[in-house]
């Protein structure tokens, strides 16, 4: 995933995302675990959505 894709998939501006690769500004703790859990809940849905699918054949 680059940086544009990166932002697009979590809404993050991209000059904040430019802001911290270089040091300017700091990851807020929140919005990492906000982040974390985005990715969990999304793996979750996938799984569940391949067993559905896979109930019904």
């Amino acid at each position: 995933m680059n940086r544009k894709e990166f932002c697009e998939y979590f809404e993050i501006p991209y000059m904040t995302v430019t802001d911290w690769e270089l040091g300017n500004r700091r990851v807020p703790q929140y919005l990492l675990r906000l982040m974390e859990y985005k990715i969990r809940i999304e793996k979750l849905a996938g799984k569940k959505n391949q067993e559905n699918t896979g109930d019904k054949k």
